[in-house]
């Protein structure tokens, strides 16, 4: 009989995924998987369809052709209310730009999602301040985002993703716009995650450095405190990988270390990027509102 990792089904599949803008291919016949535990690196150059595949991962864009299943199940044909329901009990994530409810404090923010999976006020307390103690934010759970500094804010983002540990996370560049020690905190928050709680991790970035840091760090305990090390190795299977995007094609599909000694023009452009490489944003809608426009940019 085979190992019972073999019989799980992967966390995010893609089957020979394609979608269009305009005639004009944004992703074409992608193909890989994310297993249990595993997190996958994505970079590529601008346009190169890496918010694309987070957006068809989540179900905020339907592709054009393929097959794409969250746990098993497929869902680029199934309805809304059915991706909301997914999203709730499966994904936490979180983009570049910021979503917070400006209005709401820091506990109520915190909070949203599990009010909105219907959860207890018993079990919602305990969990968000589980939460906001995991990204240090539990002296400030009465103060509204713009009492917080930018890098507060991205760590409330954080925090709103991940409670109640959601088995996936989804992760667009969310260190863009931060300065180097916030950046770490946030790239630190996420091995801690992944190690600590199991969660499975796309994460998009065009920072090279991040990827041997995300690659080298592991999350482990000295008595009552946890922190990041380097060196750590995962478990069998759950090694980090790194997906290259090259104009909408995967152009290198491999371990972190691979990346760094290949040759593949595609991996040398991000390697040695050419001066004044440009780099495209776009604004995604927040994945959990029932009111959100369907009709995506």
């Amino acid at each position: 009989m085979p190992p019972e990792s073999d019989l799980t089904p992967p966390v995010i599949e893609f089957r020979d995924v394609s979608l269009s803008f305009d005639q004009k291919p944004a992703l074409t016949n992608v193909t890989f998987e994310l297993r249990r535990g595993q997190m996958i690196l994505v970079t590529g150059a601008s346009e190169s369809g890496k918010s694309v595949l987070v957006r068809l991962a989540a179900g905020l864009l339907r592709p054009d052709d393929g097959q794409i299943l969250i746990e098993g199940r497929e869902i680029q044909n199934i309805d809304e209310e059915a991706l909301l329901q997914i999203r709730a009990r499966s994904m936490g994530i979180v983009f570049q730009d910021q979503s917070l409810f400006t209005a709401l404090s820091v506990f109520d923010n915190a909070a949203y999602r599990l009010d909105e999976r219907g959860w207890s006020e018993e079990l919602i307390e305990p969990a968000v301040i589980e939460t906001l103690n995991f990204v240090g934010l539990q002296n400030d759970t009465k103060k509204i985002p713009e009492e917080l500094s930018v890098g507060m804010r991205r760590r409330l983002e954080f925090a709103r993703a991940v409670v109640g540990w959601p088995p996936i996370m989804l992760f667009d560049e969310p260190t863009a716009g931060l300065d180097p020690i916030n950046a770490r905190m946030i790239l630190d928050l996420i091995v801690r995650a992944r190690n600590e709680h199991g969660i499975s991790a796309l994460y998009v970035t065009k920072e090279m450095h991040e990827i041997p840091y995300l690659d080298a760090r592991w999350a482990s305990t000295h008595g009552t405190e946890n922190e990041v090390t380097r060196g750590a190795a995962p478990e069998a299977g759950n090694e980090t990988k790194l997906l290259l995007l090259d104009r909408g094609k995967i152009a290198f599909l491999g371990s972190v270390s691979e990346f760094q000694s290949s040759n593949l023009p595609a991996v040398t452009l991000m390697t040695r990027p050419e001066p004044g490489a440009p780099f495209g944003t776009s604004y995604v809608a927040y994945p959990w509102s029932r009111k959100r426009n369907k009709k995506l940019p």
